[in-house]
């Protein structure tokens, strides 16, 4: 049975189907150090753009914690930036992909956790969520800044990845 896993595994490695949206999507690519496409960069940035949003917009109203709503406020005006970059690129021609409609199914379902929480719960948890969206996000734009094969995104990845980094420091922090 472990011959066929190999096997099997090792095809999809040599095939072109390896780099598309489910080796994305299923965290290969990024155990494998390979750059998404184009399309998987911006569905994967926007949504996580989406998710930082719309968690810190509930931060602000459920947390009762000064330092976790300062954090919030950072995380509602750095990600509004970033996505309204990222869409002027794709609206402007300069990157052929589409912007998603919402976020995945994983980040909306963390999402509605949240919702559910209150006080400490909600902010243990929306630290939490924090530190891993933000190491998923820098993987994410490091992989695409390093590689990536549009020009104008790899470059926009990697000025933007620094501010990344600082995000996932702070929410390192907060989570401790």
């Amino acid at each position: 049975m472990k011959t066929y896993l190999i096997a099997g595994l090792a095809v999809l490695i040599s095939t072109p189907v390896f780099a598309q949206s489910a080796a994305e999507k299923t965290g290969i690519n990024s155990v494998m150090g390979v750059a998404p496409k184009t399309e998987d960069f911006v569905t994967e940035a926007a949504g996580s753009d989406m998710f930082e949003i719309e968690s810190s917009k509930l931060a602000l109203v459920l947390s009762e914690d000064a330092a976790t709503k300062t954090f919030a406020q950072q995380m509602i005006t750095d990600h509004t930036k970033t996505s309204d970059e990222l869409k002027t690129m794709v609206s402007g021609g300069k990157v052929k992909a589409t912007i998603p409609a919402a976020m995945s199914s994983s980040q909306q379902s963390m999402l509605d956790k949240l919702t559910k929480l209150k006080g400490n719960d909600f902010n243990k948890q929306y630290h939490s969520d924090q530190e891993d969206v933000h190491k998923d996000a820098v993987d994410l734009f490091k992989r695409y800044g390093d590689e990536g094969d549009n020009a104008a995104l790899k470059a926009w990845a990697a000025t933007t990845r620094p501010a990344l980094e600082h995000h996932l420091q702070m929410a390192t922090d907060m989570n401790q």
